[in-house]
């Protein structure tokens, strides 16, 4: 499924052993229709304070009709009380859903990759 998402790079055979054990520590919730994946999301939780949400993709044909916000439901279903933040360059989606922007995310550089030194 994520190899037929365009911009999604966990598929790349460099990353896709390092995402498959991600997963194993992940939160993990799928969606199917007709024993066909239609989507799924993965999370993290930290440790009892926020659950990160990192991942969240539903096929093109299964757009549309709730599956994202089901997907995030059972997060609050499952976490409650939690809060539940998203990592995401897709705002546009989250923003019509009438999920709120709490701050930002930064990539912080690794400086052992800084040759200027």
């Amino acid at each position: 499924m994520i190899s037929q998402e365009e911009g999604w790079t966990y598929s790349d055979e460099s990353m896709s052993a390092s995402y498959r054990k991600a997963l194993e520590s992940s939160i993990t919730y799928v969606a199917y229709e007709n024993g066909e994946l239609c989507g799924y999301s993965r999370s993290l939780d930290d440790f009892g304070h926020y659950v990160y949400v990192c991942d969240l993709l539903v096929r093109p044909k299964h757009r549309g009709k709730g599956l994202g916000r089901k997907l995030m439901e059972c997060i609050h279903a499952d976490y409650p009380g939690r809060t539940v933040y998203v990592m995401s360059d897709v705002d546009g989606y989250y923003t019509k859903q009438g999920y709120q922007r709490a701050g930002s995310l930064f990539e912080v550089p690794d400086p052992a990759a800084d040759n200027t030194i």
